[in-house]
């Protein structure tokens, strides 16, 4: 997956029969040889396979509700019910940031390229709640911290009793990304697998194992997000006391657990996204708005004007295949968008 010693789940081909003689098991071996082909062909591409329950799989089915905005429910509706209140008690009131003829802001932060810094600490706050709401303490041994400890220093024996606190796991998170140089995509990706590795391994992020926990999700969302992924023994780098030979183990045991479904449909992390906004707005963490400038504009102009065209052709495919006639349809014609 990234590096020498991970795990590969790839399909090797036996060597072809020498064929210099044609006795008895030679011709089986020829007569089964189209059999087997034929069964290969027909072989379905792991992205392909539904789970019988995945109507119920929040990281597979785009219309199913993620699992920490059920954890974070109640959270969620006081956040934005004091947030109500706290606009209709000073609508009169000016905001910290208003649009005005001459400065216009914009929220840069968008499905392809959502905020970093933002976006961490959704992920983190929805890892926070997934710890503080569970509804049982089922683990295994391999993200045991008590068994599988992440630096030399001893683990207090009551160190599974206590809830960590959010900004002690956005620490833990962000230094991972800032080190790997890990983009805002992987962030989100990163609580996906996490919640698929919940569904199907049937666990729980509990304070004794939630750091392997996503050490794990971030191994692997690094490796299927980045073209340059970051290798294992590069993540050694960051955590010092722990061995390539673990971080092997770890993900190898992760991409089992989740029976090496790695794929993830573009609704599925477009719900994912927009759930984490609403939890960001909850918790009056809005994402940075930067004023917009000339360059942007340009940018957003000519962005439009692609979507524009794009959907122009469309209407006038589906015209020509419903009527000969073309009185009705109307392309205005541009120029080329160049986007740099």
């Amino acid at each position: 997956m990234g590096n020498k010693h991970s795990l590969g789940c790839c399909i090797y081909a036996s060597p072809q029969p020498q064929r210099k003689s044609h006795d008895a098991s030679t011709r089986s071996v020829l007569e089964s040889e189209p059999c087997r082909a034929e069964s290969t062909a027909n072989l379905q591409h792991i992205s392909e396979r539904e789970p019988e329950d995945w109507n119920s799989d929040p990281s597979l089915h785009p219309k199913t509700e993620t699992i920490f905005m059920e954890r974070s429910r109640a959270a969620i509706n006081e956040g934005l019910e004091r947030r109500k209140s706290h606009l209709q008690l000073h609508h009169n009131g000016t905001l910290k940031k208003s649009n005005s003829c001459s400065t216009i802001y914009v929220d840069e932060s968008t499905v392809c390229q959502p905020n970093l810094k933002n976006t961490i600490k959704c992920v983190t706050l929805a890892i926070y709640y997934h710890i503080k709401n569970r509804q049982s303490d089922r683990q295994m041994d391999i993200f045991d911290e008590m068994l599988h400890p992440l630096s030399k220093d001893s683990v207090s024996l009551d160190y599974s009793h206590y809830n960590p606190d959010h900004r002690h796991i956005y620490k833990f998170v962000r230094t991972l990304f800032n080190a790997a140089q890990l983009t805002a995509e992987c962030a989100i990706i990163t609580l996906i697998y996490l919640e698929r590795l919940l569904t199907y391994a049937e666990i729980d992020i509990t304070p004794g194992n939630w750091k392997r926990v996503v050490l794990g999700a971030i191994l692997l969302a690094s490796k299927v997000w980045d073209d340059q992924a970051v290798w294992n023994v590069d993540y050694c780098q960051i955590l010092k006391d722990i061995t390539v030979e673990d971080m092997n183990e770890l993900e190898r045991h992760f991409l089992e657990m989740l029976q090496f479904n790695i794929n993830i449909p573009s609704s599925v992390y477009a719900k994912y996204y927009f759930d984490l906004r609403t939890l960001a707005e909850a918790n009056d963490m809005n994402f940075p708005a930067e004023p917009l400038t000339k360059e942007k504009a340009t940018k957003l102009e000519a962005m439009s004007r692609v979507c524009e065209d794009k959907l122009a052709m469309e209407i006038l495919r589906a015209n020509m295949k419903r009527s000969a006639s073309m009185d009705n349809v109307n392309v205005s014609r541009r120029s080329i968008a160049i986007l740099s």
